[in-house]
């Protein structure tokens, strides 16, 4: 079946390098190209791979070093075809879906030819409580760039998606250390996510908070400081036209509430009311964020910045962005790659972030409990239909003696839509 074709293009090329970035969930295979090259791809069964077919391009097949196995594909293998032409051929060890593209040069790389290997993946299991009843805060936390796409370079060589990563892991480590916390990582490794699967991974986890970590860069080597970024309206109202656009798919959700059956007018309020909804609290949180940083080092901005980027159009989840700082700049580039100071920016993006979900509890968390009993303020619970004094207190780990007294009950019998106060000291 054929899946892609170049346009047609008169220039030869040449075939310089193979190279595949595994993921667990997609595997990537970029071929290195001197100029583009037009190309067919297709898959075959009996044994599975995927054939590419280059016409115009020749290669030193005996120079030319192939990839080890990675991902879900087993080998590359390499031949001429025809008198002008080259098949690449990727023997991989499951059905999977190929997409492709070509791409043109940057600052790292020269013309390339992605092939993305995607796999059907099971439903997965998402972590809503705790033992104690209350779901735990989650905040998905990104690591900009990755794989084929490193991101800025500082003059000392060190890459943006290498200090992203490791700024993630030690935000994740502190996060699933605070209590009522639990972090999700976009990518655990060195490979590329695409954007729009990154926000659609924090959705899929019920991410509260999705932070992306980056660091700057810019052509003036003394720019320094952090910033925090959250979405720019305009970007806003361009996304909720996509996401209306394609509704119809269901396959954009907001706050678990499918658009494709709503009428256009009541599709539109929704989304308005998510996304200005979202904005407020992603700002709110990166001022807590941007706080925080100013402790760590230099700000380059005092205030919350507002940007068109893509990473941050979840139309429910509040979403930042948040510049570590220069890598540009030598003097810092030597701080992002220190491990102290990789673990200081960590605490101080959990301080900001921990800081806004305990003025801002969402109801039904443990953070929640723990957040009235640091202002020694009691909880209100509304009891449900068929619920009982027992599933109240079990809900928030207290005894229904205590329930009782402090709702001054007389017997464990509750109404539905009855309105009791939780004792958040157990007393």
């Amino acid at each position: 079946m054929l899946l892609a074709a170049g346009s047609a293009l008169a220039e030869t090329a040449a075939l310089r390098d193979i190279r595949v970035w595994a993921s667990p969930e997609s595997t990537r295979v970029v071929l290195d190209l001197s100029a583009p090259a037009k190309y067919t791809l297709f898959t075959l069964s009996g044994p599975e791979r995927i054939v590419i077919d280059l016409q115009a391009t020749d290669a030193d097949l005996a120079a030319l070093s192939l990839p080890a196995s990675a991902g879900v594909v087993n080998a590359v293998r390499l031949g001429a075809r025809g008198v002008a032409g080259l098949r690449v051929v990727l023997d991989v060890n499951a059905k999977v879906q190929a997409k492709s593209f070509l791409t043109q040069p940057n600052e790292t790389y020269g013309h390339r030819l992605v092939i993305d290997l995607g796999l059907e993946q099971a439903p997965r299991t998402v972590k809503v409580a705790n033992g104690d009843g209350q779901r735990d805060i989650v905040i998905a936390i990104d690591a900009g760039h990755g794989g084929e796409d490193p991101g800025a370079i500082g003059k000392g060589g060190t890459r943006e998606k290498t200090v992203a990563l490791a700024v993630a892991r030690r935000l994740a480590e502190i996060v699933d250390a605070e209590p009522g916390m639990r972090a999700v990582m976009t990518r655990t490794g060195d490979y590329f996510v695409p954007f729009r699967d990154r926000i659609a991974r924090a959705r899929v986890q019920k991410a509260d908070l999705f932070v992306s970590i980056h660091a700057d860069a810019f052509v003036n080597r003394a720019v320094r400081g952090s910033s925090v970024y959250v979405l720019s309206t305009r970007r806003a109202s361009s996304e909720a036209a996509r996401v209306l656009a394609d509704r119809e798919n269901a396959a954009d959700l907001i706050g678990g509430v499918s658009l494709h059956d709503k009428s256009d007018v009541l599709a539109t309020v929704l989304l308005d009311l998510s996304q200005n909804a979202a904005i407020s609290a992603s700002r709110e949180a990166a001022a807590h964020v941007l706080e925080k940083l100013d402790h760590v080092g230099q700000l380059k901005k005092s205030e919350v910045q507002h940007a068109s980027l893509i990473v941050l159009t979840s139309p429910d989840v509040p979403s930042m962005l948040v510049e570590t700082a220069f890598i540009s700049n030598p003097d810092e580039e030597r701080r992002l790659r220190d491990r102290d100071y990789q673990g200081r920016l960590a605490l101080a993006i959990h301080g900001g972030v921990r800081r806004y979900f305990y003025d801002n509890p969402p109801p039904g968390t443990q953070l929640a409990i723990l957040a009235a009993r640091e202002r020694g303020q009691a909880l209100r619970h509304v009891v449900l239909p068929g619920e009982t004094l027992g599933d109240v207190a079990g809900r928030y780990a207290i005894s229904v003696d205590d329930l009782r007294q402090k709702n001054q009950l007389e017997t464990e019998t509750v109404a539905s839509g009855t309105i009791l106060e939780i004792p958040v000291t157990g007393t």
